[in-house]
């Protein structure tokens, strides 16, 4: 199934791998798992039982799917990513760059029991077992791992998210809460839409000119005409992990590409919009 994926950056080592465990494909980073201190993996739209626009490993619960093909798509991840389902706490998307200290009194939120906070787009624990989720089809998962204070991070980013560099602020709170020390850390950035893909509007353009340093532009977008395009939310979101202290050596940065693997990934502009949703799962092993 590898040989399948569009790969946007072919020289050495794949940043995001494939694995396939009771029948159900997912993506991992062997940089995160190298360290031993987590469980980690990124869904694809294969190896569920959802049908229609949400075939078939669809993760989310309001965009019209059945419930129970839902719970069971998350059951099939958990087995083959090695999670419990009853250990998901799952993130309140709605594009801020708000992020929650995640504790054992918020084991199931989401998933068997309502959540209780809203507007949340990142999240840390350093509880092992609490299973962190967030969700995409176009968006960048940012996964933080510290292997020496033992806490973990799970941010999603949008353009605004990324422009508000939720990257940095979730490493900032990971060291206010649990002392971590930025070179410590381990980040990937996930799969999500790219450059190629990805046109905006000159006013998203003018709120990443006024979050990064004008010599940066050029890393992070071009000109097309007519007002239009094309952003690297990639580069933006490793360059403010790189502003928040991390070893550029210690960044995983995704080479798949959500808009242009549609088959294999959901990607809200490959679909117009018509789609499931990927997820994201991070969790710290006991030591």
């Amino acid at each position: 199934m590898k040989e399948m994926w569009k790969r946007k950056r072919g020289e050495g080592r794949p940043q995001v791998e494939q694995k396939v465990r009771e029948g159900v494909p997912f993506l991992y980073f062997p940089a995160l798992e190298e360290t031993g201190a987590v469980v980690h993996g990124f869904s694809t739209r294969l190896g569920g039982v959802s049908e229609g626009i949400f075939s078939s490993m669809n993760v989310s619960f309001t965009r019209g799917d059945r419930e129970e093909a839902v719970r069971e798509n998350y059951r099939r991840l958990g087995k083959a990513i090695g999670f419990s389902c009853e250990n998901l706490v799952c993130s309140d998307q709605t594009h801020t760059v708000n992020v929650r200290v995640v504790t054992e009194e918020d084991r199931g939120k989401g998933f068997t029991r309502p959540k209780d906070y809203s507007d949340v787009d990142g999240l840390v624990t350093d509880v092992p077992g609490l299973v962190l989720a967030t969700f995409y089809a176009d968006c960048v998962p940012l996964y933080l791992v510290d292997p020496v204070r033992r806490c973990i991070g799970l941010s999603h980013a949008g353009w605004r998210g990324t422009a508000g560099k939720i990257g940095k602020r979730t490493v900032e709170l990971m060291e206010e809460q649990y002392g971590s020390r930025p070179e410590d850390l381990y980040a990937a950035v996930g799969p999500s839409i790219c450059q190629d893909c990805y046109e905006v509007s000159e006013d998203v353009i003018g709120e990443f000119q006024k979050a990064f340093d004008q010599k940066l532009w050029p890393q992070l977008f071009y000109a097309k005409g007519e007002g239009k395009y094309q952003l690297d939310l990639w580069r933006a979101n490793e360059l403010a992990f790189l502003e928040a202290g991390l070893k550029p050596e210690r960044i995983a940065v995704t080479d798949l590409c959500t808009c242009c693997n549609p088959d294999l990934l959901f990607s809200h502009r490959a679909s117009c919009g018509k789609r499931g949703n990927l997820g994201a799962f991070l969790m710290l092993l006991r030591s």
